[in-house]
């Protein structure tokens, strides 16, 4: 399943963010496609990852959810949206 991740910062948190970044390893089950870091606090990173299935992405939110207001949203590439979106809209 593919997931993007928005991450806002929590106030107060810099220094643990960033040395637990550097040492944090994706969890089995689990593959980071992109990681972007962006010049403003909310969001302040975007993943997008895929995961097995829900567990890994609970699993991700729960580890990063003390220093960054995570959410994470399912998500699909454009061709998996262009056929679903033909295939509603053929049905109606």
């Amino acid at each position: 399943m593919l997931f993007l991740a928005l991450m806002s910062v929590r106030d107060g948190t810099e220094d643990e963010r960033i040395g637990r970044r550097a040492a944090w390893k994706v969890p089995d089950g689990m593959r980071i496609l992109g990681e972007y870091w962006l010049m403003t606090p909310s969001p302040e990173c975007v993943v997008v990852f895929e995961a097995e299935d829900v567990a890994g992405m609970l699993e991700f939110s729960g580890a990063w959810n003390d220093v960054y207001q995570v959410e994470v949203f399912p998500a699909m590439d454009a061709e998996e949206g262009l056929e679903l979106a033909q295939m509603f809209a053929g049905s109606g």
